[in-house]
């Protein structure tokens, strides 16, 4: 979950942004903060809860990364009037740099694939390790049989 600050977001900019975020399974939502200040009272989070000042919304997905990642991507063309303040993983607060720290981490497929990279790695270096040896072999054997041919 990410603590968005935004003020004078044109309604075609907030569209824009809502649209992009749908496009990844992310919802946005224009929070009243005392309201949203009881919901998270209510659930024991940890740390220290971000300073909620001003228009806040929350976007907030099924992915811990894609919300800051779109939020902040968004908010580097729209910097005066978007901002991350801050967010929550894993039942932890996060401050606004904790947030766009995350948000320059991979997504979970993206990590998903560079996982299953790094473990066939070592497979293909095998395979490979013993093609050589065949084709060597074989090498072997052809140069043998020219020379007993010659």
């Amino acid at each position: 979950m990410v603590f968005v600050r935004f003020k004078g977001l044109s309604v075609a900019d907030t569209t824009n942004l809502r649209s992009k975020l749908r496009e990844q399974e992310t919802g946005y939502t224009v929070a009243k903060k005392s309201l949203l200040r009881q919901a998270l009272g209510a659930q024991g989070i940890l740390g220290e809860e971000p300073a909620l000042e001003g228009e806040i919304a929350v976007a907030y997905g099924p992915d811990e990364v894609i919300p800051a990642k779109e939020i902040e991507t968004f908010a580097k063309k729209h910097a005066e009037q978007i901002s991350i303040v801050g967010g929550i993983l894993n039942g932890h607060y996060l401050s606004a740099d904790e947030m766009k720290a995350l948000a320059l981490v991979p997504g979970k497929q993206v990590l998903y694939g560079q996982i299953v990279s790094v473990l066939a790695g070592p497979m293909r270096n095998m395979a490979g390790v013993l093609q050589a040896n065949i084709r060597n072999l074989l090498g072997a054997l052809d140069q043998i049989a020219q020379k007993k041919a010659a």
